[in-house]
């Protein structure tokens, strides 16, 4: 590379539970709140940003360019470029590496690159079967009262008037995910108590990294409107324990089975917040007086098939992306993984440590290694800090690259699953 891409800073919103105490505050809001925090921590004046990219699942249906809408309503020069891209839970993730990319090429110095999600405001649509009766009467200009009226004894109001509920499922299958760890739990053999224990320690590995001030450099505090002011992710539960978390019932294992082992504890929780960081060329992070935090080493994409095993990818992504930074998982000190459920983790750290996935997956004869538990999601992960589904990669890389800047560590692979059958990695290396 002739130019090299360096994260510099960055900030988030706190994440919080869903329709709780930023449901007034769609996507494009919480983004603003996180670039302009962004930008007032590293003192960088708006005319400095060239472009900004933003990643997003639940995108506004009226305003789907998010990012856009951002620069916008941010007061940041009309001539910031920006754009809206979607990889599911990997969105952010996504939009990072095209950050990277445009500076590599020589398209921009300073790209501010991020994602928010707000499930408080996830649209409620109406099904098919009205607009395609209603469309014909309501767009034909000599439509009369007679053409109404003949509408509405075609309506059905079960079928075609009530709106249908969100629901985070394939549209290829029809599998929500925690179906589909609960059938990841059940291949690879990881039963209920190891998901409690794994939860837990996400928990409390969280509360000791809250109490530390170890997220201080990233959190931003957000006033929503009549509300008062969120300084903290408000998920993290440091008194929670394996038996408080046994107590709760199986979500989505079929009725009547009574063997599930994915509960609300052992998952990450709907979530509203956004998350964001600025990275710029070496050559203008010296010109803008920024301290370089991190840099990239290699990435990596996957998609699998979602009817065979849906959360897989980042179990083929890491991999590459060791292989292409030069890496083995053994070199690396920090291992970041997306917690979907605890179910989804550690069926991914079992592929890791098995040769035989190894032979059949990756065309190798041993396994890619032992993923050391004093490693991996060193801070907790989304179980623990919540999962708003665009923003997730970016607190990831934002954690990781004030991690790698604030300790003796000097690599860290991030792995992320998503829907689609989807997976990406990133090897992180300090600057």
């Amino acid at each position: 590379m002739s130019r090299r891409a360096v994260v510099v800073g960055g900030a988030r919103t706190p994440f919080v539970r869903a329709f709780s105490e930023f449901i007034e505050l769609d996507g494009i809001a919480l983004g603003v709140h996180a670039v302009r925090g962004a930008l007032q921590r590293l003192a960088l004046p708006y005319g400095a940003v060239d472009a900004l990219v933003w990643g997003g699942v639940i995108l506004p249906p009226t305003a789907p360019n998010v990012g856009r809408e951002i620069v916008l309503d941010l007061g940041l020069p009309p001539s910031v470029q920006a754009f809206t891209l979607t990889r599911a839970c990997a969105s952010s993730l996504q939009s990072i590496a095209e950050a990277v990319h445009m500076i590599e090429r020589g398209e921009a110095d300073v790209v501010i690159a991020g994602g928010s999600d707000s499930t408080s405001n996830a649209a409620v649509t109406l099904p098919e079967t009205f607009i395609r009766k209603a469309g014909p009467v309501v767009m034909n200009r000599r439509s009369g009262p007679m053409d109404y009226l003949g509408l509405l004894g075609r309506l059905s109001i079960k079928k075609d008037l009530l709106p249908r509920q969100p629901k985070v499922a394939e549209r290829s299958t029809g599998e929500v995910m925690g179906e589909a760890a609960e059938r990841m739990a059940a291949r690879y053999g990881i039963d209920r108590r190891s998901q409690d224990e794994f939860a837990v320690t996400s928990h409390h590995r969280a509360a000791a990294a809250m109490a530390a001030g170890r997220f201080d450099d990233e959190l931003i505090p957000v006033t929503p409107p009549g509300g008062r002011s969120v300084h903290r992710d408000t998920i993290v539960r440091a008194d929670t324990s394996v038996d408080a978390l046994a107590r709760l019932p199986p979500v989505f294992a079929k009725k009547g089975s009574g063997d599930g082992t994915v509960t609300a504890g052992n998952s990450s929780a709907l979530t509203d917040g956004a998350a964001c960081v600025v990275v710029m060329s070496e050559d203008a992070a010296r010109r803008h007086g920024q301290a370089p935090l991190a840099g990239f080493r290699s990435w990596s994409w996957v998609g699998v098939d979602p009817a065979d095993q849906l959360l897989l990818g980042p179990a083929l992504a890491v991999p590459r992306a060791l292989d292409r930074a030069g890496l083995s998982l053994d070199e690396v000190d920090r291992i970041d993984l997306h917690e979907a459920f605890a179910a989804q983790v550690l069926s991914v750290v079992k592929m890791l440590e098995s040769d035989a996935f190894a032979r059949q997956r990756l065309g190798r004869e041993a396994a890619v290694g032992r993923v050391d538990p004093d490693r991996l999601n060193v801070h907790g992960g989304s179980i623990a800090l919540g999962h708003p589904f665009g923003a997730t990669g970016a607190r990831m890389v934002l954690t990781m690259a004030h991690e790698l800047a604030g300790t003796d560590a000097r690599t860290a692979v991030l792995g992320i699953c998503a829907a689609g059958g989807l997976g990406g990695a990133a090897v992180v290396e300090a600057a």
